[in-house]
């Protein structure tokens, strides 16, 4: 079998699932999970007399922007967006790509001590995030990098996790598909680019939501990290903003 014959093979559709009696079951479920997110939602554009009610009702009297206007008037949330944003596609980005080509490189490529540097790497894992603040944020001052936006998304370039992942569903694609590929005339590069990458493509995907959320919802290292507001992210200007401020729920 060729290599391509092997990518249309692994590429051909699978047919479509039937309508079974779970879907009856598992709807409403997901019905209950929406719920909440509707009416935070229905909250946001609630006149704010409305929200101090008890109970609280589902559907607004009038349809109200104020909390938008104030939110967006009063502070810099469109610049913690664009700064959250920059940091998730750069996170993922960079995340996907680094990961890929070391969990390949420990899945397929034979050199000496492949499987003591995997170990030490996937040991990682178990070292408390908390026990690498203080290093870290002394290495990333030498280097220059705090208060800057890089001090946010340079921890989420790669990550232990996102190899171990890589190698693992590498490890899983038969040989014989890019021993085909290798029979013709690709070499090392064009097989991972051309073979192995289209079929990574859902191991690709799950590391990218790992990493959005990771790098999205981080409060933690930005608030050590990052000091000034111009560089602020979305989880840190909110936090900065409820500390200053009364909460106001109609925001």
């Amino acid at each position: 079998m060729t290599a391509t014959r092997a990518l249309h093979t692994a590429g051909t559709p699978q047919p479509k699932r039937r309508f079974s009696m779970w879907h009856l079951v598992l709807a409403p479920i997901a019905l209950l999970f929406v719920i909440p997110f509707a009416q935070m939602l229905m909250a946001s554009l609630s006149p704010a007399e409305e929200l101090v009610k008890f109970p609280p009702p589902f559907i607004p009297s009038r349809i109200t922007f104020d909390g938008f206007v104030a939110l967006f008037t009063t502070t810099d949330a469109v610049r913690w967006l664009m700064n959250s944003t920059i940091v998730s596609v750069v996170s993922i980005v960079a995340h996907v790509v680094l990961c890929s080509l070391a969990g390949y490189g420990f899945a397929r490529l034979q050199f000496r001590g492949r499987n003591v540097g995997f170990f030490l790497i996937v040991a990682t894992i178990m070292i408390p995030t908390q026990l690498l603040m203080i290093p870290t944020y002394i290495m990333f001052s030498k280097l220059g990098l705090v208060n800057t936006l890089a001090a946010a998304f340079v921890p989420w370039l790669a990550s232990a996790f996102g190899i171990f992942l890589m190698r693992q569903f590498f490890l899983s694609i038969p040989a014989e598909v890019e021993e085909a590929a290798s029979l013709d005339g690709a070499n090392r590069l064009q097989i991972f680019l051309r073979v192995v990458l289209p079929l990574a493509r859902p191991a690709m995907a799950t590391l990218a939501i790992f990493t959005l959320l990771s790098s999205w919802n981080d409060l933690i290292w930005p608030l050590i990290a990052i000091n000034d507001d111009n560089w602020f992210t979305v989880q840190l200007g909110i936090a900065n903003f409820q500390g200053t401020r009364r909460t106001q729920w109609s925001c």
